[in-house]
């Protein structure tokens, strides 16, 4: 039995709301809240990262980019891919060694991988009846395993070229030693 397409519109609507309200959340509090975004560069500056404010500035703005072209069911796949590659970054750097549970000390990684494969659903579903992909025509090219397939592989080397080229640990491990 096919799915009904109004479902899946609105199924993609309330995932894209979902998670581009929560990276919208994360890039404002990088930029705006706390410490801001030299905070920010020094946290991750502190996990390894380097330069800390490239990366504050990156993370901001792929967060703040992503959600609001969620929001608007712009590119699609490659806004959640923006998900998926910013919540890849943190799921290695900063809770994969803590284990599954948010709870655990240091925070888990459920809750990023959470993020993350819903981004990855909704680049399968693609931006759905209430998006911006449908009102330009592009949405029908942008969904089904392409939409997938764009989504995670984007999101995945990004965050796998950001770690190769950025992320030193060794030196995390050496300025929390000294």
């Amino acid at each position: 039995m096919a799915a009904d397409p109004t479902a899946l519109d609105i199924a993609s609507l309330v995932l894209r709301a979902s998670v581009g309200g929560t990276l919208i959340a994360h890039g404002w509090n990088h930029a705006f809240s706390g410490g801001r975004i030299e905070g920010t560069a020094g946290w991750f500056a502190s996990m390894g990262l380097r330069p800390g404010r490239l990366h504050a500035l990156m993370a901001t703005g792929t967060e703040l980019g992503a959600g609001v072209l969620l929001l608007l069911g712009l590119l699609t796949p490659l806004a959640a891919a923006g998900a998926v590659g910013t919540m890849g970054v943190a799921f290695v750097i900063a809770h994969l060694r803590n284990g599954f549970f948010i709870f655990r000390p240091g925070q888990g990684y459920e809750y990023v991988l959470m993020i993350i494969m819903v981004a990855c659903g909704i680049g399968a579903l693609g931006g759905g009846a209430a998006s911006l992909d449908r009102a330009a025509g592009i949405d029908g090219d942008l969904a089904g395993w392409t939409g997938l397939a764009v989504t995670a592989l984007a999101g995945a080397a990004g965050a796998a070229l950001l770690l190769a080229v950025f992320w030193r640990p060794a030196e995390r491990s050496r300025e929390q030693d000294g």
